[in-house]
């Protein structure tokens, strides 16, 4: 069952009230501003109308009454009187903004549309002769380059250490992404503040989509800048902030071109329709591999998929990433603590002889195996692009490796662990509240997930998001433009960002891959088995019954050491899907797709659209 929602002993002012039957907004010991008087009534609030008055919904069930009239006077009250925000993450950082969302009936009250025409939706904004954007023009409020969109701005730019900075989300434009946010725009008010709530408490206050907000969380953990120690006239300057990416952004012409996506600047020399092979790219990406199916497995009665937990963030944690800028160097020694990019041959490791262990070796059959060094588990045919965890790997496989060139980072760190362990956090206090601890028998932990989401529809979303967090916010770090790429003289913003850090985003890629294949050979080596497909992070093996605890060689109660787990913490696996061998079979022959991938499919065994393994 979820925790207890305990009322806030806060005594509401004269201008609030709280709804009796409202959930809390959080559990216990989440509710943000609690400790911090400026923010007493949290770090956001839903704007709606009732009955003729304009209301606002905030954490714990409290409702404010808004007294303004029009979008300026909104901000005003929203900055003088609602007394919403959150404090900083960090000690250099700053507080959080205050978040309003407005629901379409605040919309309409404020002059704005309760929908977007097509002709808006896709310019992602108002125009900018609309009234409402006149009307904060005229009361000197600006707005960012994206304008009045469904995530928006409003601010006025900061004189010494205070802001005027308030956050806009409108979910009847299309700001809280189905496909991340579930249902949560079309939750009532209370209820949406609720699952916002708990997302900026355990996350942080929401500025953007799922993406835009895992981005921003390494900035707010890291920001740039500091504050130096005051001098003689005790006036302190900024510097920069040790451990962060710093204020200013990599020049886009000083990019490694390995690492960079096609049609980035530092490519433009290239041939217009020139393909760039894995001797001049870096093909860090997950796994999309399968293979067909042994005789011996076909006579199983079941595929049965895992799914590790938080896998790309458990692949950032403990990870060393580069700082500062690239160094290019030729016939390097290979040094796995030294974050980068090397060139070299693995087309020599032998899958079928792999070390496992301090002077252990073992046999295994390589032809059922994905190869660690490609997307596709294809084994390599010749010298590649690799990230450092992946030539790593090669090394604690057991084989030598000699790179041809690299581009490494000297200036490097472990950027990335404080950002995990608040996602970590975030999933698992919010997984506790749906009954899914991290103290559960292996049994228990299969009991509690099945049916868990439906204990509290609005927490499930609050997973959903926490996870869509991480993987966004990687992907951010190699944000491309929209359109078939870069053109000579087109905008390309993202690079103007320190956070554009492709390097970054294969680094954790490739560490969540080596970190599944590492378990795959520990998984072989003793128990004999190999798995059918892997995508991503979901992994499927033939197994005579319908759980994980099947094929899952416990002993005692005790994994195998260092192979998969069950669990719920990050980088542990759950039970992803069963469905019979010959449900496989079916769909691979009706397809004519032998390898067809069925860890993509093995959740609810509908298949609606193949590739037909190409």
């Amino acid at each position: 069952a979820a925790a207890p929602r305990p009322a806030r002993s806060t005594t509401p002012p004269s201008s609030t009230s709280r709804r009796p039957d409202a959930k809390e907004s959080a559990p216990a010991g989440t509710v943000a501003g609690e400790s911090d008087p400026r923010f007493e009534n949290g770090p956001l609030a839903v704007v709606d109308v009732e009955d003729g008055q304009v209301v606002a919904y905030c954490v714990g069930g409290l409702v404010l009454d808004v007294p303004a009239r029009s979008i300026p006077a909104l901000v005003d009250w929203t900055l003088r009187e609602a007394k919403l925000g959150a404090p900083k993450l960090s000690g250099p950082g700053k507080d959080a903004d205050p978040l309003l969302v407005l629901t379409e009936a605040a919309c309409e009250r404020y002059g704005l549309p309760a929908m977007l025409t097509e002709e808006e939706r896709l310019a992602g904004r108002l125009p900018e002769g609309h009234k409402v954007i006149k009307q904060l023009h005229r009361a000197e409020w600006k707005l960012t380059k994206r304008g009045l969109a469904p995530w928006a701005r409003i601010y006025r730019p900061a004189t010494g250490s205070e802001r005027a900075c308030v956050q806009l989300c409108i979910p009847s434009w299309q700001a809280l992404d189905t496909r991340h946010w579930d249902t949560a725009g079309q939750l009532p008010p209370a209820e949406l503040a609720r699952v916002l709530g708990v997302y900026a408490s355990r996350v942080m206050t929401p500025r953007g989509s799922t993406a835009v907000n895992g981005l921003e969380l390494m900035t707010a953990l890291h920001p740039p800048t500091r504050a130096t120690a005051p001098d003689e006239s005790g006036r302190r300057t900024s510097e920069h902030n040790p451990g962060s990416l710093g204020k200013d952004a990599i020049d886009p012409m000083g990019w490694p071109p390995c690492e960079v996506p096609d049609g980035h600047p530092v490519l433009k020399d290239l041939p217009q329709f020139h393909v760039r092979g894995p001797a001049e790219k870096l093909f860090e990406e997950a796994y999309d591999w399968a293979r067909p199916m042994t005789d011996a497995e076909c006579s199983l009665r079941h595929l049965v998929g895992i799914d590790v937990n938080m896998a790309f963030a458990a692949g950032a944690n403990g990870l060393n990433v580069g700082l500062g800028e690239p160094e290019y160097v030729e016939a390097p020694a290979f040094d796995p603590k030294l974050p980068g990019s090397w060139l070299v041959d693995l087309s020599h490791v032998d899958l079928s002889t792999v070390k496992v262990g301090k002077d252990k070796w073992a046999e295994l059959d390589g032809s059922l195996l994905p190869s660690p060094f490609t997307p596709k588990g294809d084994r390599p045919t010749g010298p590649a692009w690799y990230a450092t965890p992946t030539v790593a790997y090669a090394v604690e496989l057991g084989y030598d490796v000699a790179p041809i060139e690299a581009w490494i980072r000297y200036d490097n760190g472990r950027y990335l662990d404080g950002w995990y362990n608040r996602l970590r956090d975030a999933f698992l206090a919010t997984m506790a509240d749906l009954g899914v601890s991290a103290d559960l028998s292996p049994a228990g932990f299969l009991a509690a997930m099945d049916g868990c989401k439906s204990r509290d529809p609005e927490l499930a979303i609050v997973v959903s998001a926490v996870k869509a967090t991480v993987k966004g916010g990687l992907g951010k770090l190699r944000e491309r433009p929209r359109g078939e790429g870069w053109r000579p003289g087109e905008p390309w913003r993202a690079l103007s960002r320190p956070t554009w850090r492709p390097d970054i985003r294969a680094a954790v890629i490739s560490r969540t891959r080596i970190n599944l294949h590492r378990k795959i050979v520990k998984h072989a080596a003793f128990t004999g088995r190999y798995p059918i497909a892997v995508l991503s992070d979901c992994v499927v093996y033939a197994a005579d019954g319908e759980s994980p605890l099947d094929f899952l060689p416990y002993r005692e109660g005790k994994p195998l050491p260092g192979g998969f787990k069950l669990g719920i913490n990050p980088g542990l696996v759950k039970h992803e899907g069963t469905q019979s061998v010959l449900w496989g079979e079916e769909v691979r022959e009706r397809f004519n797709a032998p390898e067809l991938n069925l860890a993509r499919y093995i959740k609810d065994g509908t298949v609606t659209d193949v590739d037909n393994g190409e």
